[in-house]
């Protein structure tokens, strides 16, 4: 930032020659977020000796609790800087405008919000910020901007300015055409009053829209000053309401210097937390500085890091009968585990979830060793890994817990994950396994096989036996199809490609797998949407961990207007250039490097263009070892070309054009698969459209594709991304495919009220006996419970306020088959289930 902000500076600088003063340049920050690096970045341009003389300023949000120490360290370094003969610096003091956007933050990433909880705390600080800089000792390294229209805070800087005698570093700050007549009268009694406004081209009107909207925003919030400043001098009642609010902001003005709001440090022992029901673990806060430092030491540990090693090591195994060794030990032992109650289970669980936190670090160090991802890529996938322990806990409690069914535990499940999450999906598959009771014999990709022995050793110390969760590397490819088809074993759980899941019931018929396989995820761009945003979300979703994720966007789909806009065009190759590809050592990196230099379909996508179709961005190699690319972007993609209907797992997207949105439905549709998809647009008749036609496991609107969150956006797809049941990860129903269900005796007492269900429930009747129509009539009963409370209602379970997530059903065909012998009672409650689901059957009989 220093580098690209600084040839601004050194044009302001070039104007200070002939009697003109240099140009003022006022770095202003926004977010939280942003806080310390807007220091930083300030201070080290204006450190270059070429600005020694160049006065800048910066901006303070004064409902940060942090903004009096922020002022208090550019104070120490501005007097430091005026010792040695610079120039002052000017600091523009705000009450911030910008509470939604810091509130959201909070509440996607589980932290405190990081402002002031009431404006009456806000404007206290306001105060207390003024109060310290108002001193004569300090205002000639620092010149104060009072910035706001509350006309009691005016009084309070400019009455305290003039007591103080220094009326001279005191500027006051309002915004055109914000109470005019007020303004005038500011001016009369301080001398000078600074005005500000956006400046915009007219063809981008739309960008003051913000701008505009907080302004509407403080006149009708009445907790604002400026909801009354016209009536203040008529409305004696509203005159008191601001005075009382004026002196109550006065009482805590000499409190000392206010702690941050936010105080994660990932140096210190994590506390382990109640666990008595689930929510989201917190991701690290990047914003602050002891993070910062822990991240760091971690990054300075990849070079060399050794995790991992010794379990691999260990784990490797070269002939057929140790194997079977290994999973008779396995079945045998993990008898025990099966019979422990749910809560028993979930107990341990929940202590690998502390364990997997306490480990963060050393998860975090062997992903970046091993697989390349960068660190801002692998702290949520730690937490998404936490959060998997501690959801499987509780969801081992209400297995046991459905009314009318038994589970039986797997004896054996076998996890063979994939390496692009290779810490979070190894860890929610063996952990919802072994949450449902079964014994665990996992696979690690061959290229996170370290990562994948860090995290098991974490479940081991968490008090997971080490023969019922069983690591094993496997050193010949027939030791892999021994593995899986193995009569011992009871479920498979695949995460990878759809060619394996096929390999894999070809070694097995009969095989259970529950696979989440591929994806070829495209977003769909309407004219309606806004378009800054679509760029910012379709960058972030194609290029993050270099494209490597199942859920990432390899294709954006242009409709109408949007496909020829200068500015979206504008926006996202900007976007896509402006990504720092580097290694995750390197702090700075955006973009890590490919699991493996690229061959096959990969390098063919980054390096060749199919018919019809130009590079907008160019990917290059970035260094020999073929697995460091600067992302692409091509454009012209045909419909149904090699590029459009091709899964490709690397840094490249692909751009393609729809005059209406039924046709760019209609393209996303035509992909085999059906994992991940998204939408922006503003229209809610777009949006209804789409939500009712897309074929995709996961739909997202007017945000980004990838990174789902545990309960809050359970994971999996359709058509040929899903093979098995399809219970999404991370939600109510996975754990229930893990084991297999015996009946038992339902409590539902309610009466069958659907008509078709009443009419499959009367065909049957004569032909069933007594016990067996009593049977049915329950059982019919708690589906219609089952389908009232869950499968018949779409939930936001999460309820945050930024957002909102729904998990819904959606009806399917299916077909029934009918075994020689099989109850006719178990066909009628089949079919009656189909009815209340409103699927379409057909029922083949043997």
């Amino acid at each position: 930032v220093v580098e690209k902000l600084t040839p601004l500076f050194t044009r302001a600088a070039s104007f200070a020659s002939g009697g003109q003063n240099a140009k003022f340049i006022n770095l202003d920050m926004e977010e939280y977020k942003d806080l310390d690096m807007t220091i930083a970045v300030f201070t080290r341009i204006l450190d270059k000796p070429e600005f020694k003389n160049l006065e800048a300023g910066i901006v303070l949000q004064a409902y940060l609790p942090d903004a009096l120490a922020a002022m208090i360290r550019l104070q120490d370094w501005a007097a430091e800087r005026r010792a040695n003969g610079g120039a002052a610096i000017k600091v523009r003091v705000v009450k911030g405008a910008n509470l939604p956007m810091e509130q959201v933050e909070a509440s996607l990433h589980d932290w405190p919000l990081a402002t002031w909880h009431t404006k009456q705390d806000s404007d206290t600080n306001y105060k207390r910020v003024i109060n310290y800089s108002l001193h004569p000792d300090r205002i000639n390294n620092v010149r104060i901007g009072v910035a706001g229209h509350n006309l009691f805070d005016i009084a309070f800087a400019w009455l305290l300015a003039k007591q103080r005698g220094v009326e001279a570093g005191i500027e006051f700050e309002m915004l055109l055409g914000m109470a005019q007549g007020q303004a005038e009268a500011v001016k009369k009694d301080v001398g000078s009053l600074l005005l500000y406004t956006p400046v915009v081209h007219p063809a981008e009107f739309d960008v003051a829209i913000a701008y505009l909207i907080r302004r509407l925003e403080e006149g009708a919030s009445q907790d604002n000053f400026m909801s009354a400043v016209f009536e203040l001098s008529e409305n004696e009642t509203l005159f008191e309401r601001e005075k009382q609010r004026f002196l109550a902001s006065l009482d805590r003005l000499d409190d000392g210097i206010p702690p941050a709001n936010r105080q994660q440090n990932r140096s210190l022992p994590p506390q382990p937390l109640p666990h008595d029901s689930f929510g989201n673990t917190p991701d690290t806060d990047p914003s602050l500085p002891a993070n910062r430092t822990w991240g760091r030491a971690i990054l300075d540990r990849v070079p060399s890091s050794t995790l991992g090693n010794a379990a691999v090591e260990a784990a490797t195994i070269t002939d057929p009968d140790t194997l079977n060794t290994v999973i008779a030990t396995a079945v045998e032992k993990g008898k025990a585990w099966g019979a422990l109650s749910g809560d028993e289970r979930a107990a341990i669980l929940h202590r690998a979830g502390d364990v997997l936190e306490a480990r963060r670090a050393d998860l975090l160090e062997v992903m970046a060793s091993e697989t390349g991802k960068t660190i801002d890529q692998g702290d949520p996938e730690v937490s998404e890994a936490i959060d998997f322990a501690h959801y499987y806990a509780e969801s081992a409690r209400k297995l046991e817990k459905v009314d009318g069914a038994t589970f039986v535990p797997a004896k054996l499940t076998v996890v063979t994950p994939p390496w692009n999450f290779p810490v979070a999906i190894p860890a929610g598959s063996t952990l919802a396994a072994l949450a449902a009771g079964s014994a665990v014999v996992i696979k690690p990709a061959k290229q996170a096989r370290r990562s994948g022995a860090v995290m098991i050793e974490a479940l081991w110390e968490a008090g997971v036996p080490k023969d019922v969760l069983t690591m094993v590397q496997l050193g010949e490819r027939e030791l892999g199809q021994q593995l899986i088809s193995h009569p011992a074993v009871d479920r498979v759980i695949l995460t990878g490609g759809y060619e394996t899941a096929e390999l894999f019931r070809s070694f097995r018929k009969d095989l259970p797998l529950l696979a989440e396989t591929s994806g070829k995820n495209a977003i769909i761009v309407t004219p309606s949407a806004d378009l800054d945003l679509a760029a910012k979300d379709l960058a972030y979703s194609a290029f993050g961990h270099a494209g490597q994720k199942c859920s990432a966007a390899s294709l954006v789909i242009l409709v109408g207007s949007v496909a020829t806009s200068k500015r979206f065009h504008n926006q996202l190759i900007d976007a896509v250039t402006s990504l720092k590809v580097g290694y995750p050592q390197d702090p700075t990196s955006q973009m890590g490097p490919i699991i493996e230099p690229a061959n096959g379909k990969l390098l063919n996508a980054l390096t060749t263009l199919g018919d019809g179709e130009t590079w907008a961005v160019e990917p290059r190699k970035l260094d020999g070892t073929g697995q460091l690319w600067s992302p692409g972007v091509r454009y012209g993609v045909r419909r149904g070309s090699y590029f459009h209907l091709t899964e490709f797992f690397g840094p490249v997207l692909g751009v393609m054009t729809a005059d209406t949105l039924e046709e760019a439905i209609a393209i996303q549709n035509q992909i085999e698969y059906g994992l991940t998809a998204g939408l922006h647009s503003l229209d809610p008749e777009e949006l209804g459209t789409w939500l009712d036609s897309i074929q995709a496991g996961n739909l997202y609107v007017n945000r980004g594709i990838t990174g789902a969150i545990v309960q809050r956006q359970p994971f999996g797809g359709w058509k040929k991304s899903a093979v098995g049941a399809g219970t999404k990860a991370g939600g109510p129903n996975y754990l229930a495919g893990l084991g297999n269900w015996t009946s038992a005796e339902a409590s539902a007492t309610a009466a069958v009220t659907n008509a078709g269900v009443r009419r499959i429930l009367n065909a049957a009747a004569g032909a069933l006996e007594p016990a067996e129509l009593e049977s049915l009539q329950r059982s019919l009963a708690s589906d219609a419970e089952a389908w009232a409370g869950e499968f018949g209602t779409a939930k936001d379970v999460s309820g945050l306020s930024a957002e909102r997530n729904i998990f819904r059903y959606r009806a399917l065909p299916v077909t029934v088959r009918l075994s020689e012998g099989a109850p006719l009672a178990h066909l009628a409650r089949t079919v009656a289930a189909g009815v209340l689901a409103g699927s379409a059957l057909t029922v083949s009989a043997a």
